[in-house]
């Protein structure tokens, strides 16, 4: 999505603050209102937060897996600016301006937290010296991330990083049925367009909620690890899936309560 589109899915959320009702028959094509536009602007941002937080650790990796260097100068505080100077750069979007007593602003603040929250608990690890390769890649961090959002927001909202089963490193990220279905039926035909996202009510009563799932492809850094050739062991000590730029390599999965 361009600048454009995000700052008009960010002027939903600020008119709506975070979303307001969705209902099931537009689950399947949510753009048609405003209340959609919310909440789908509030997926939109948390999944870039995520992105902008991930790709600043991916650029520092050098620096993490430096075994000469101590003190890496990368404190929580300092990941979570870069990070939101990405964010800005790839959205347009200030999060400070988003209310933060809105759904779409408390989610936000939470998943900044989550991310200095996560940086600070691992600098032992990343300040190790004579160590090279800590193992404290994007992937792991943003699980991690992600992890910290759920403890702090409980049944609101919840953020996964999924891929299709054959892609899948760790068992704790694998597709559940809904993210599957998605998977295969959606971003796996050749016929759906680069980068949409797919977004459904699913659940019930007080089950119910807003599933987004937002498609990933693979980038250039991402190919050091996942690309050719195939079945040749990476620096974690996966075998390589042999992927190609631009192939679709994850999915963001979200859950929001339907405001």
């Amino acid at each position: 999505m361009n600048r454009l589109g995000y700052a008009a899915l960010a002027l939903a959320v600020l008119a709506t603050g975070g979303g307001a009702a969705f209902s099931a028959t537009s689950a399947a094509t949510p753009h048609e209102t405003a209340g959609a536009q919310g909440n789908l602007a509030t997926a939109r941002m948390l999944a870039a937060m995520l992105q902008s937080a991930r790709s600043v650790v991916s650029a520092h990796q050098g620096d993490i897996n430096d075994p000469a260097r101590g003190d890496k100068a990368l404190p929580g505080r300092r990941v979570l600016a870069e990070a939101v100077d990405r964010f800005r750069q790839q959205t347009g979007l200030d999060p400070a301006k988003v209310d933060p007593q809105s759904y779409a602003g408390r989610l936000l603040r939470v998943q900044m937290d989550a991310i200095v929250e996560v940086m600070d608990a691992n600098q032992t690890t990343i300040n190790q010296e004579g160590v090279g390769f800590k193992g404290f890649i994007p992937a792991t961090f943003a699980r991690l991330v992600n992890e910290a959002f759920e403890r702090r927001v409980g049944q609101d909202a919840r953020i996964k990083v999924t891929a299709p089963p054959q892609l899948v490193r760790n068992r704790q990220s694998r597709p559940d049925a809904w993210e599957t279905e998605t998977i295969e039926t959606r971003f796996e035909k050749p016929d759906w367009s680069k980068g949409e996202l797919f977004s459904a009510l699913t659940g019930e009563g007080a089950e119910q909620r807003l599933r987004v799932a937002v498609p990933e492809y693979y980038s250039q850094s991402c190919l050091s690890c996942h690309g050719s050739p195939a079945g040749e062991l990476d620096i974690t000590g996966y075998p390589r899936e042999g992927a190609a730029l631009g192939d679709l390599g994850g999915v963001i999965s979200i859950q929001l309560l339907p405001q």
